[in-house]
């Protein structure tokens, strides 16, 4: 059937002979790639929210269970992003194994999640940027009519895009050196204001949520057991992992710049893992040191770092973390840019979308088309639309691509057996197993509207490929 037809991989390993994106990335750019997308709200914003609504302290085993089941994916991630390195990443590898179609909504997903991820993270780093310098309100606030201090950083970010994947890594290498250096003196300096009271009960008791049950949001598993809606708890705590997998989010960027970096089948696993493992310490460090500093009813969920450290005193350390935050976001932004560009890039050169968008500048060797046309449509969702709410939908897009990529492994491994594979994951095909189902667990702690809004996703996403791609594709004839 045309939907499942794949393409040559042989034909897919030739791409990187073309030269047509630069190859200028080793494997500690790669690592600075990751930990600029990875940290970023989840570290800044996300562990005091879901302490708060979800878990207590418990947000920090929450951050473990992400933590965990990113590990299994990026291990997936590792083996197909080294033996076949290409700018498609996720959505090149179900093309060679599973099928178009599926490949289709893996790359459809991965727009929806850096779409929506930098539109997000861009409104975040214009409420900081306000906060910091003491900004309007009406320009760069959430309650602006059209937040222009989210436009502008998008505008700024993509020109640096366009101009080359080495500006880019070494703007994104500069920022990532600041908010590291700013979550390690959270570290150093929150330690010593951990009291044992606020960590007491490490898991509080499950209760009714405060504004009372809403089928719309309550976790799919929940709802489809009958289940009464609850938080905290064993329950609360892995809905706070399956939302905070959102701070994970973005390790998967990196195998997008296979075709950019000089050594793929070493460097690409040494940038994966290692950027996850930085982040994981970094998250789970910080997500104590937050909740033992303060009871977590009382945590503010705007700010919740900057408000620990004044709660103690410390009000020079909540001055730099507002200034690691604006850092922070901005290298979050930068690397989604960079990731939007390469994921349309790879759809455009296969014909699923406009071929157009599937050339680079002549000059930068960069995917220019895509890259301003995604950073437009990022720069309209930041301008009108109050989006805080929906990280969620960041979630379910990289979940339900992850278990694409899962699957994709032993599939992979059956039909090439002879395919060098620089890294394997070890227990194949069980880990890759556990890889998918863990990641669908998560996807159902999600709440019924985060699905829905999924499911309209994925049709829109459906129609476009049977009214467009499936016509253009360059195995339309084949």
């Amino acid at each position: 059937m045309g939907v499942f037809r794949t393409l040559d991989l042989d034909e897919v390993l030739e791409r990187q002979k073309s030269g047509d994106l630069k190859r200028h990335l080793r494997g500690r750019d790669l690592i600075g790639f990751g930990v600029g997308i990875i940290i970023g709200t989840g570290i800044f914003t996300l562990a005091g929210v879901e302490a708060k609504t979800h878990a207590g302290p418990a947000v920090t085993l929450s951050f473990v269970i992400g933590a965990v089941v990113a590990a299994l994916a990026a291990l997936c991630y590792a083996e197909l992003a080294s033996s076949v390195p290409t700018a498609g990443s996720a959505y090149t590898y179900a093309f060679a194994t599973l099928g178009e179609i599926f490949a289709w909504i893996i790359g459809w997903d991965l727009l929806l999640e850096f779409a929506l991820g930098a539109a997000v993270v861009s409104r975040g780093w214009s409420g900081y940027l306000a906060n910091l310098l003491g900004l309007p309100d009406d320009l760069f606030g959430e309650s602006a009519p059209v937040n222009i201090g989210a436009v502008l950083i998008i505008a700024v970010l993509t020109v640096i895009a366009v101009a080359g994947i080495k500006e880019s890594s070494r703007f994104t290498n500069i920022l990532v050196l600041v908010k590291v250096a700013v979550c390690v003196l959270i570290l150093v300096v929150g330690v010593f204001y951990i009291k044992a009271a606020n960590l007491t009960p490490f898991i509080p008791a499950a209760q009714a949520p405060p504004g009372g049950t809403e089928t719309l949001r309550q976790p799919l598993v929940q709802a489809a057991l009958g289940l009464e809606q609850s938080v905290y708890g064993i329950g609360g705590m892995v809905t706070a992992a399956a939302i905070v997998f959102f701070a994970y989010t973005g390790f998967e960027a990196l195998a997008n710049l296979g075709e950019e970096t000089k050594n793929p089948r070493k460097d690409l696993r040494v940038g994966i893992l290692g950027a996850l493992a930085i982040c994981a310490v970094l998250y789970i460090g910080v997500s104590l040191v937050l909740t033992g500093m303060m009871p977590f009813q009382n945590i503010d969920t705007g700010a919740p770092l900057a408000s620990a450290f004044d709660f103690v005193g410390q009000h020079w350390v909540s001055a730099l973390i507002s200034l690691g935050a604006v850092t922070g976001l901005t290298s979050v932004m930068m690397v989604e840019l960079v990731t939007i560009g390469r994921i349309g890039f790879a759809m455009g050169r296969d014909g699923l979308l406009p071929k157009a968008l599937g050339t680079v500048h002549p000059k930068w060797g960069t995917p220019h088309r895509m890259t301003i046309l995604g950073a437009a449509l990022i720069a309209i969702l930041a301008a009108l639309i109050p989006i805080s709410q929906l990280s969620d939908m960041v979630s379910i897009g990289a979940l339900s691509a992850m278990i694409i990529v899962a699957v994709a492994v032993p599939v992979l491994r059956r039909r090439r057996p002879d395919l060098k594979r620089p890294f394997t994951v070890p227990f194949s095909p069980v880990v890759p197993i556990l890889a998918a189902l863990a990641c669908l667990y998560l996807m159902l702690n999600l709440d019924v509207l985060t699905w829905i809004r999924f499911a309209v996703w994925l049709a829109l996403g459906l129609a476009i490929y049977f009214f467009y791609g499936r016509k253009h594709s360059r195995l339309a004839g084949k």
